[in-house]
């Protein structure tokens, strides 16, 4: 019997992005509630407690009440909010953050779904930490954009409604400058640094995509030369599908697109920098909506269904 899945919050933009890549799959029973059900408890509930796997694209507190409602009839979770991501119960969905990890999301009831902006500024860091190269407490700085999709329907509608009263006009703009931004605390967590990051997202004017960017001076780290950065994460991802590491040691650095990945569910990781600067330049490229959100969630299903 197929495994029953059930996307609570399909109507977003993470869910509906879910739904798009799971609509026609024949392994799979796809579960949706009635348009007119929607706002009904009981249904939901029974929903909730029917599937094999509920996909969570729901605000945090909204998310935990979904988890109390099912965990206890067997229901297996992937959550897309932040309500879970640095709960050590649950299992972090980055497949790619260590050897065993992948293995600890098939086997999981309960997995958390990254942020956008942490599967790239992860991806980046944690490798070096666990290869000895970079200090735990390294000051680590984060430069991010990202599609205007990450910000939900609201973001979306004042982007690309210029009649509306909030209308967002400008090409670009960076925000979270309090450094308080949800996303730091799993960062932390999974990248292994003790440090809090200065970390400044911004959003740009164009649908999917972002890049993450995170310089290093050399002589704060552990490592000898752009080339021993490179072949670390080259070492972690090798024989990835998802996650390819670009060198650009000794080379010009291209203008890298924010657009580059977008409609896909893979990242590219670029090292670049001149060997014997003492700096590199290290540059996440990702679809803030596919690795970074539905493509992400979609392939922990799969690791948890066998698929």
């Amino acid at each position: 019997m197929a495994p029953k899945i059930f996307i609570d919050g399909e109507h977003g933009t993470t869910g509906l992005q879910i739904v798009s890549r799971l609509q026609d799959r024949s392994d799979i029973d796809l579960m949706s509630m009635p348009a007119e059900q929607r706002r009904d408890p009981e249904v939901r509930t029974k929903f909730l407690r029917e599937a094999d796997v509920a996909i969570l694209c729901l605000p945090d507190d909204a998310a935990r009440g979904a988890v109390a409602l099912a965990s206890d009839a067997g229901t297996r979770f992937i959550d897309a909010s932040t309500a879970h991501r640095t709960d050590p119960a649950w299992a972090f969905g980055f497949a790619e953050l260590s050897d065993g990890q992948a293995a600890r999301i098939a086997a999981a009831q309960f997995v958390s779904n990254p942020g956008c902006y942490s599967t790239g500024a992860i991806a980046l860091i944690a490798p070096l930490i666990a290869a000895g190269l970079l200090p735990t407490d390294y000051p680590v700085t984060i430069n991010a954009v990202s599609g205007y999709t990450g910000g939900g329907k609201q973001m979306i509608a004042q982007m690309e409604d210029a009649s509306r009263d909030d209308a967002i006009t400008a090409a670009y703009f960076a925000y979270a400058l309090t450094l308080a931004h949800k996303h730091v605390p799993e960062i932390m967590r999974h990248a292994g640094i003790t440090r809090r990051p200065v970390f400044t997202p911004a959003v740009g004017r164009f649908a999917q995509g972002m890049l993450v960017n995170v310089p290093l001076h050399l002589d704060l780290t552990d490592a000898s030369s752009v080339a021993e950065i490179h072949a670390a994460l080259d070492i972690h991802y090798g024989g990835s599908e998802i996650v390819n590491v670009v060198s650009l040691a000794d080379g010009a650095p291209p203008r890298l697109d924010p657009e580059e990945l977008a409609g896909t569910d893979r990242m590219k990781l670029y090292v670049c920098g001149l060997e014997g600067s003492g700096q590199v330049n290290l540059v996440a490229s990702l679809d803030n909506l596919g690795k970074g959100a539905s493509g992400a969630a979609v392939q922990n299903l799969d690791l948890m269904i066998g698929g």
